[in-house]
């Protein structure tokens, strides 16, 4: 039987190159010619114990540029230079083995791979594969500007919140207490007029990864982050924005996604979550098949019927994708679907399922340069069961073209649509789509209305009411919560302790708990072993440089009685 190795191709003329073997070390540091701008990871062989290969792009300073992760499912990564804005020709790919019986190399002593014998003559020089030094080095980070937040040609800047121009600070590391972060994850507004080219998209430029917000103003100062050449197993997800939860049972969620400091993808995309005791369980590994590229801006949406989660859309850089991907919850299979009919590729668009099908409204679409990212005010259709996507014919007066808004899906006959972005205008209104007659109509509303605002959360809380949360209005996070009653057209605003923390781009759902586990903001009475529906809300960032990967409850109860 062949034995386990992990591969890697460089450019298009160059072979297969080893860099990890059975029976050699279980980390590899190998330095990219100038000349090459693809690189292709693969495995090889039996994986037998082994758990993943965790793979890094690094520029100059040692930061990562791109990341990603082989798997006993997933057994091949490629990385092109065109699609990772920071690709210079310093880089250099980390590759660390997690599981299985490898032999730990001496970290104090530096080897030379031997790879001239698979470098063609005609081609650059071999390359310099060097095993990593096993202390930690502190990262080295320029202050001046530099290429990595440059924009195109056409003025736009992929990933990047409309009306904002990127600071490039000093990454810091949260240090005990609170911290305060070097950059906001969105910049000021003042511009907003002047950035008619950016992206209608929004990215959180980088900042520090938190693990709880912020509870009070005083903050202090952190230490310079430090690039750890190895880092203990997570046991919950890192700090990120514009990932998706979706709920697939009672006590059970699903993360996939998201981004985190530095406008880096996670390296940790799927986490399981159950409620019962709270608890986080990595997930990729877990599952079979392809599993979708790293994306932000995406949608996951659960079919009861099918037990299945679709995943559509988002973006990387400067990378779109229109790609469905289904995660089968009972099998624990991944599979892409070959659609037939047309829809563009979307990111920051709302998605809906309804009777089996997906209901795919607005969201930012690439356009040809010199042109910018454009938003869209088309609803698309997919039919899993034929796996087509289709438009259907709908009449009515339909809301203008944005992206970052939510759909919340109301008795399984209505779609209220609320908010969302469109440079230079952010917006607070809301629509209603009759899902039988497939008409749209503006609903006029009573009560103080929530301001203007995107990447908002929003879940429903009963069969006429559904809740808005935080979010970013051009110029701050917000924290602001409102319930919008569908009966009497109203909105109230309600003030609890627990969702008073700024935050934009988070995912809020509601679930079933245990009462046997008491959570963020839960009440000192509530009834041990009781079942009760609570509102979730992970993730998100604060535009002070933060991401959080705090999970926050607040009781359904609690809520309709605030109002």
């Amino acid at each position: 039987m062949e034995d386990f190795g992990i591969y890697a191709v460089f450019g298009v003329n160059c072979p297969p190159q080893r860099l990890l073997s059975a029976e050699g070390s279980c980390r590899v540091s190998v330095a990219v010619p100038p000349s090459v701008r693809q690189v292709v990871l693969f495995s090889s062989g039996p994986w037998g114990e082994r758990i993943c290969v965790n793979a890094e792009l690094n520029d100059a300073d040692r930061f990562p540029i791109t990341i990603g992760k082989l798997t006993p499912y997933n057994k091949c990564l490629s990385w092109e230079q065109w699609e990772e804005e920071t690709w210079t020709d310093s880089v250099t790919l980390n590759v660390t083995l997690e599981g299985g019986n490898l032999v730990k190399a001496d970290w104090s002593e530096t080897e030379l791979l031997s790879v001239k014998e698979y470098t063609p003559k005609d081609t650059v020089a071999p390359l310099a594969a060097l095993e990593l030094n096993g202390k930690r080095k502190r990262a080295r980070v320029s202050e001046e500007d530099g290429d990595e937040n440059k924009m195109t040609k056409s003025g736009e800047q992929e990933n990047v919140c409309p009306n904002g121009t990127v600071e490039k600070t000093t990454p810091v590391r949260k240090a005990t207490g609170q911290t305060k972060g070097g950059q906001k994850l969105f910049s000021s507004g003042a511009d907003a007029a002047k950035m008619k080219g950016t992206v209608n998209g929004a990215g959180l430029v980088q900042g520090i990864v938190g693990r709880t917000p912020p509870q009070s103003a005083a903050r202090t100062k952190s230490k310079q982050a430090k690039t750890p050449t190895q880092t203990a197993p997570l046991v919950s997800p890192s700090g990120r924005w514009g990932q998706t939860l979706c709920p697939i049972d009672a006590l059970t969620a699903i993360l996939i996604g998201g981004q985190g400091s530095r406008m880096q993808f996670c390296k940790d995309p799927m986490w399981k979550l159950c409620t019962e005791d709270m608890s986080w369980v990595a997930a990729e590994t877990l599952a079979e098949g392809p599993t979708p590229e790293a994306r932000i801006g995406h949608t996951a949406v659960y079919d009861p019927d099918s037990q299945r989660i679709f995943v559509f859309g988002g973006s990387k850089n400067k990378k779109w994708f229109n790609d469905v991907h289904i995660l089968d919850t009972q099998s624990w299979k991944w599979t892409m679907v070959e659609a037939q009919g047309k829809v563009p590729p979307l990111a920051y668009h709302s998605c809906s399922m309804f009777r089996g099908e997906l209901f795919v409204l607005g969201g930012v679409f690439p356009c040809p340069n010199p042109e910018p990212d454009g938003c869209s005010d088309s609803l698309y259709i997919f039919d899993p069961h034929l796996s087509i996507w289709y438009q259907p014919i709908v009449t009515g007066d339909k809301p203008s073209p944005r992206s970052g808004h939510s759909a919340c899906v109301m008795q399984q006959r209505k779609i209220y649509v609320f908010g969302g972005w469109d440079t230079p205008v952010c917006y607070n209104d809301m629509y209603m789509l009759d899902l039988g007659l497939m008409e749209f109509s503006a609903v006029k509303t009573t009560g103080k209305a929530p301001s203007p605002r995107s990447w908002h959360g929003s879940a429903v809380l009963s069969d006429t009411k559904f809740l808005i949360h935080g979010g970013y209005n051009g110029n701050n996070a917000l924290s602001d919560t409102f319930i919008f009653d569908i009966d009497a057209n109203s909105w109230t605003e309600v003030t609890l302790p627990q969702l008073s923390v700024p935050r934009a781009g988070h995912s809020i759902i509601t679930m079933e708990t245990d009462g046997h586990h008491r959570f963020s903001g839960q009440d000192e009475d509530v009834d041990a072993g009781s079942i009760s529906r609570r509102l979730l809300v992970f993730g998100g960032g604060d535009n002070e440089g933060n991401f959080y990967s705090d999970l926050t409850t607040v009781a359904v109860e609690d809520l309709l009685a605030a109002i």
